[in-house]
């Protein structure tokens, strides 16, 4: 009889059992459906405030989310380490043992609150308050908390550690509309959270805790007390020295809260227009040459007056990145039309175009810096520059013609060289040259007729930093990316140095120190626009004053108003200037003696070569060889090359031939003349005859 009874009473604890187990088992699944019938809304840590950044990543400018709060994404790799711990070991200690609920912290919370009749601690883990977190509640119950613990539970089932406190450092309160310890970093310190002072630390670290009663900005003497208690803990777990806590108690709490990162408003506006769907969008800025250059700018239209306002570009002409972009003197300043982006405004660019017509002439072997021009009143078909204080100099040297900005030797040697020229190489170096409606390029580009932005002539100049390189293309890396354009390059390499050498002569203007840069500058007509641009052997900088509303402003001028704010913008840029590059195979620098005759002087006369029946037979042309040609020739480099033979037709003797802007000794009376080449490649061969006409051809020798 026992033996069955206890048969019995296996048999039913084997039934109790499996009933048991199929309780369990069904249980967790009615638990993995309801897991999966309400899975926590992970997908609130998405509305992320945006941000437009630096080539570095570091904040430019960041806007706030749709619900008006500053909630930056952020990581536990990216942030102060000494920190992490701090708050692991304040807030959640077995963080990384427990699975969503530390039952230890429950219970010690509990006695706590039976003993003292209050709160001394919560028993919440940091996965608990992300449950909080994304799924707010009002009120404060055993059934909130309940659920809070269920919700912890399926975070941790689908979030690894890391992703927790990832989520945890992005959304935790610290004060107003202040999300995430990266927001509370930037508006309480001014800095990214990667390298945290001890008592900031600390005090990031007490924040969440009561971020509306602890707020520096309000209560500070709670705020100093929270953070004192944070040390006093980290100092009795032994995270941090009892020498180390003693040390910063003391030390001051941030009484203001900054402003968010605001830098580069124009181009992250642009950003935001063009991609309306990224959190994070890179520029090629530097954000602390983009900080010092909108001062400049601020602080330079202060100086000049009301309305006015600044813009200024930097860029690096070895990269092509636009390194800094200033489009106004204060985004929010109305009186000045700060909003509008002058760095994108088509205005007229003054005289800051002369140099390049300077370097197509002496490219085309019409003059070198010595060359006699006259700045005497003259007749272009109707059309009569003066000058700027409306004086003429008489006899000038092309340098000191380009150097006093003189109007009549420019306008004279664009009409040699020909405006449609001009602006094909403007072309070629990626810049589109806006005319008058129905208009063509005329001699009146000279002094600026002619639609062109800020950036326009940043990348022009750019393309003289490099003398004879494939042209440069700049990029902000939103509205266009920097690089190399293909084609032609935009002046050859002896051109580009000498109008370098040329510009790096002009003095700096009153009240600057001198600076080895090379700079250029420009007035519009009517005193709109006032321009200068200047570089060194890396970097280009390019400043524009006047009213966005193109209203004339009395008195303003290149060299007066916007080359000191170019001085200026140089000597705070932080850039180290580098030399310029060293002068090609062909550049010398000659006296007028040492000139071959045909270029110490230019003597043509406006309108010379087009004069009303002049035959084709008598213009200079050169017959052989052919534009564009690829010729062979025989011999070495150490035993010399065979001669290349050029002839001509038409044209005055005698002739000069010029290569790579470098003249033959002597000129010949002969239509054939030789030139001996010193290497393969591509070589631009100049003729003049006696009465300064020219043709030019490029070939390639082989």
């Amino acid at each position: 009889m026992p033996g069955y009874r206890r048969a019995l009473m296996a048999k039913r604890g084997g039934f109790a059992a499996l009933a048991l187990i199929a309780m369990v088992a069904g249980g967790v699944m009615l638990l993995d459906r309801l897991d999966a019938a309400y899975p926590p809304p992970l997908d609130l840590t998405k509305n992320l405030s945006r941000e437009v950044v630096d080539r570095e990543g570091r904040a430019l400018r960041i806007f706030a989310n749709s619900e008006g709060r500053w909630r930056l994404p952020v990581s536990s790799r990216e942030v102060d380490q000494q920190f992490l711990a701090m708050l692991i070991a304040y807030e959640d200690r077995r963080f990384f043992e427990h699975h969503g609920i530390d039952p230890l912290a429950m219970v010690r919370a509990a006695g706590q609150l039976a003993v003292n009749g209050r709160i001394v601690s919560g028993g919440s883990t940091i996965t608990m308050q992300l449950a909080r977190l994304i799924e707010p509640r009002e009120e404060r119950s055993f059934k909130a908390k309940f659920l809070q613990m269920l919700r912890a539970v399926q975070l941790e089932r689908r979030l690894s550690k890391t992703q927790i406190l990832d989520a945890y450092l992005t959304l935790a309160p610290y004060g107003g509309n202040l999300e995430g310890v990266r927001s509370a970093s930037l508006s309480w310190f001014g800095k990214e959270p990667v390298k945290l002072s001890l008592a900031e630390a600390a005090l990031l670290v007490a924040l969440p805790q009561s971020p509306e009663t602890r707020r520096p900005d309000r209560y500070a003497k709670q705020a100093l007390l929270a953070r004192s208690r944070v040390l006093e803990r980290m100092r009795e777990a032994g995270v941090i020295a009892a020498g180390e806590a003693e040390r910063v108690v003391d030390s001051r709490i941030p009484h203001i809260r900054l402003a968010m990162p605001q830098l580069a408003p124009h181009l992250a506006q642009a950003a935001i227009d063009r991609d309306p769907l990224s959190q994070r969008l890179q520029t090629r800025l530097d954000r602390d040459l983009q900080d010092r250059l909108e001062r400049v700018a601020s602080d330079a239209a202060r100086r000049i007056g009301a309305r006015v306002s600044v813009a200024i570009m930097a860029a690096e002409a070895d990269s092509g990145d636009i390194v800094a972009s200033v489009g106004s003197a204060g985004f929010l300043d109305r009186e000045r039309a700060g909003w509008i982006d002058m760095t994108q405004a088509l205005r007229s660019p003054g005289s800051t175009l002369k140099p390049f017509i300077y370097g197509l002439a002496i490219e085309d072997g019409l003059v070198l810096p010595e060359t006699v021009i006259s700045d005497r009143p003259a007749n272009f078909s109707g059309y009569r520059p003066a000058n700027f204080d409306m004086t003429y100099q008489g006899d000038v040297s092309v340098r000191q013609a380009l150097q006093h900005s003189l109007n009549v030797p420019a306008v004279r040697l664009l009409e040699a060289s020909g405006p449609v020229r001009l602006v094909g190489r403007m072309r070629r170096a990626g810049v589109e040259p806006v005319l008058p409606e129905g208009e063509k390029p005329g001699l009146a580009m000279a002094l600026g007729g002619v639609g062109l932005r800020l950036q326009d002539l940043v990348q022009l100049y750019a393309n003289l930093v490099v003398p004879g390189s494939v042209p440069v293309s700049l990029g902000d890396g939103i509205r266009s990316q920097p690089g190399r354009l293909g084609g032609q390059r935009m002046l050859n390499p002896v051109a580009s140095w000498h109008v370098t050498d040329i510009l790096s002569g002009i003095g700096e203007p009153s009240g600057s120190r001198p600076l080895p840069i090379a700079y250029k500058t420009g007035t519009s007509y009517g005193y709109r626009d006032a321009w200068s641009v200047g570089y060194d052997g890396r970097h280009v900088i390019g400043v524009w004053v006047g009213r966005a509303d193109n209203g004339p402003v009395p008195g303003i001028s290149g060299a007066v108003t916007a080359a000191p704010v170019l001085f200026e913008a140089f000597e705070k840029s932080g850039f180290t200037l580098e030399p310029f590059a060293r002068a090609p195979a062909g550049a010398v620098r000659l006296t007028r003696d040492e000139l071959p005759e045909a270029l110490k002087s230019f003597d043509r006369e406006p309108g010379e070569d087009s004069l009303p029946g002049m035959r084709d037979s008598e213009r200079l042309h050169i017959a052989f060889p052919a534009d564009g040609a690829e010729l062979e020739v025989s011999g070495s480099l150490q035993q010399g090359y065979q001669p290349v033979v050029v002839k001509l037709s038409g044209g005055r003797p005698p002739f000069r031939l010029i290569a790579d802007g470098k003249p033959m000794e002597t000129a010949s009376r002969r239509r054939q003349l030789e030139w001996q080449p010193h290497g393969s490649g591509a070589v631009k061969l100049t003729v003049l005859d006696a009465q300064g006409r020219a043709q030019s051809i490029s070939i390639f020798v082989r």
